[in-house]
């Protein structure tokens, strides 16, 4: 009616007034007002959480169990812990040090509220949509994760460390929140904390450091395993930007002048690494090698591993480690004389056996003693091939030949005419050790199909040398391990199953998953594989007879670098076969006695439980860039050391 005011609502939605789709659009006052609710909520939301969580008691990290080793038999290898921590009062820690700490890791540490909003949002963000965690923290942030809270990645964790970190920075001084943090933080060489991390790195109590050292262990907070410089030569040179850095970075913050900066130009090598007694002889190396499994299998970081409170059991046989290592030690006693010859000196040895059947390390040896040699020989990846590397391009012969149509008819037509195929040629050569076969091979079959057949079966394609004319004979640098683990593809019909080293592993009785057994899978024809073991059983024959008489211990499936390689290494890699007939010396030439050693006349592959070994020898000086020649080792008979690797899988083939 004319005149008369309609009822105005408390809620004008839909909009009185407006016409079609204006009517479903709020106002600006309705926006605001929805604002300012949810804000009103998320206040009163946060409010509820802040009261609710408390500043829980602090972990208490000395007294965190040990980590138990265990042999593949169950028993305890060894135990190492607890945490190596030594906590000090920020009066015996060089300002200079902390300083560049700050300066490293939260530069506003002293103003900031305790937290870092972006940064905990970058955080959130990234662990929605599953990308990086890490990044962002403030030191009271990472104080609050070392004392109080795990080190799961999750977002429930990551608001626990916002709430406790506001509180942790209202209740406790900067001082004391520095001091907290400077004595939880890991640094590395199984070292908690400033006082453990001077001796680890520097041999001295933390008071000792001088700027420029402490600039190191503050770039070593950044990661240890990528900015340890002891580590790599990719690690040394992050580590020396980052030291170079964190001195810029106090200089720039005021904490330190241009001319104390000047004096520091030199980067402070840190000492050597080094193992804790108990990981002495091969202990040590068989704990890096299961730990570099669990880290790439769980995910878990050398600092989960250093806080404990783990029952890891490994694949580690402890009758056939202690005999290897015994029959190294023998044959280097006997072989190896460095006093009275100088080629002799800086020799090294590496070995590793893998179980074909499942892909199991059942044994290594890494070097003289894990303590004194911190790099393990087993696992290096600095030692080329040579001729051990050529029977992956005979495979790669034999299995182009046996898919191609037409090599198939020319094979035809050459057993017809009573010639050899191309592949044959290449397994007279491999007894022969002869290298222009093998080079023409890969000019034919083509380099990439070469290096892609080793990766298949077992080797790592970061080990693969440049695709170079030389690169089938072996100029690659597979570890022992991964030798060992690509052989077991040859004696195993062509299946191959990638190696481990861990077979379980528990947290506080409950299983760690990730840790899988690995499948086997088809890499080669059964028919290639035996084709190739059928070579490398002559090779075995004729490296490891004794003058006039049969072969002790004849491997099914053997390769060893020749003294023609020229190489700085030497290389034999066996599997011992299961019985059967022996194939005895009888007469007539190696390559002949591989033409009449054709495919079903061999005895099998073995049951799959004994071992295949690779033994691997060189000469490494330490600080040299290059290996060193192996011209003279062991003596004018040893063929420029060729001859001590088979003796060593001898004797440990005999050996109780």
């Amino acid at each position: 009616m004319k005149g008369t005011k309609g009822h105005r609502r408390f809620l004008d939605y839909p909009r009185q007034g407006r016409e079609g789709p204006r009517r479903w659009l709020p106002s600006w006052r309705q926006w605001l007002g929805v604002l300012s609710l949810g804000i009103l909520g998320l206040a009163g939301l946060f409010a509820v959480v802040y009261a609710k969580i408390d500043v829980p008691d602090e972990n208490d990290l000395a007294g965190q169990e040990a980590t138990v080793y265990h042999w593949a038999d169950g028993s305890e290898m060894v135990s190492v812990g607890a945490v190596n921590r030594q906590n000090v009062s920020l009066d015996k820690v060089p300002d200079s040090v902390e300083n560049a700490v700050i300066a490293a890791e939260n530069a506003t540490f002293y103003t900031d509220s305790g937290v870092s909003f972006k940064g905990i949002g970058r955080a959130v963000v990234a662990m929605l949509t599953g990308g990086e965690t890490q990044g962002g923290s403030t030191i009271t942030q990472q104080y609050v994760k070392n004392t109080y809270l795990s080190q799961d990645q999750t977002v429930t964790r990551k608001l626990r460390e916002f709430i406790i970190s506001l509180k942790v920075s209202n209740q406790k001084s900067k001082h004391d929140i520095l001091r907290g943090y400077l004595n939880t933080s890991w640094f590395g060489r199984d070292s908690y904390g400033i006082e453990a991390a001077a001796h680890a790195y520097y041999g001295i109590d933390a008071r000792e450091l001088n700027p420029s050292q402490g600039a190191v262990l503050a770039a070593v907070l950044k990661g240890s395993e990528q900015f340890d410089p002891g580590l790599s030569k990719a690690n040394h040179a992050r580590a020396e930007a980052r030291w170079a850095w964190i001195l810029d970075r106090q200089v720039a913050t005021g904490k330190m002048s241009q001319k104390e900066r000047a004096k520091y130009r030199t980067f402070p090598e840190p000492r050597k690494l080094s193992k804790p007694t108990s990981q002495a002889g091969q202990t040590g190396y068989l704990i890096d090698v299961a730990n570099k499994f669990i880290k790439a299998d769980t995910g878990l970081t050398a600092k989960d591993l250093a806080r404990g409170g783990y029952q890891i059991h490994t694949t580690f046989d402890k009758k056939r480690t202690h005999r290897l290592e015994k029959a190294v030690n023998e044959v280097r006693r006997d072989k190896i004389d460095p006093k009275h010859r100088a080629s002799d000196t800086f020799v090294e040895f590496g070995a590793a056996s893998v179980r074909p059947k499942d892909g199991a390390l059942v044994a290594l040896y890494g070097g003289a003693d894990a303590t004194k040699h911190f790099s393990n020989n087993a696992d290096t990846t600095a030692v080329p091939a040579g001729s051990a590397f050529k029977p992956f391009v005979l495979a790669a012969a034999l299995q182009e030949q046996a898919y191609d149509t037409d090599e198939s008819e020319d094979l035809a037509k050459a057993r017809a005419d009573g010639q050899k195929t191309a592949a044959e040629e290449l397994g007279g050569a491999l007894l022969k050790a002869q290298n222009p076969p093998f080079v023409q091979a890969g000019q034919r079959i083509g380099l990439e199909r070469i290096r892609d057949l080793a990766v298949a079966a077992g080797l790592r394609k970061g080990s693969m040398a440049r695709l170079e004319q030389t690169f089938p004979l072996g100029t690659s640098a597979p570890s022992a391990i991964r030798m060992a683990s690509a052989y077991t593809t040859f004696a195993n019909g062509g299946l191959h199953t990638e190696p481990y080293a861990v077979s379980e592993m528990t947290y506080n009785g409950k299983k760690v998953p990730g840790l899988g057994r690995p499948e086997a899978e088809q890499v080669l024809d059964a028919g290639v594989a035996q084709e190739v073991s059928s070579a490398l059983e002559m090779v075995g024959w004729r490296t490891l007879r004794p003058a006039g008489g049969a072969a002790a211990q004849r491997p099914v499936a053997a390769g060893s670098t020749e003294p023609g390689d020229r190489m700085k290494s030497a290389w034999f890699i066996g599997s011992p076969p299961a019985g059967g007939p022996d194939i005895g010396p009888g007469t007539g030439t190696d390559a002949e006695k591989w033409q009449w050693a054709r495919p079903g006349q061999l005895p099998g592959a073995g049951d799959g439980d004994e071992p295949t070994t690779a033994v691997t020898m060189f000469r490494n000086k330490a600080g040299a860039p290059e290996l060193l020649p192996m011209e003279g080792v062991g003596g004018t008979g040893s063929k420029l050391g060729t001859t001590i690797p088979p003796k060593i899988w001898q004797a440990y083939q005999q050996g109780s």
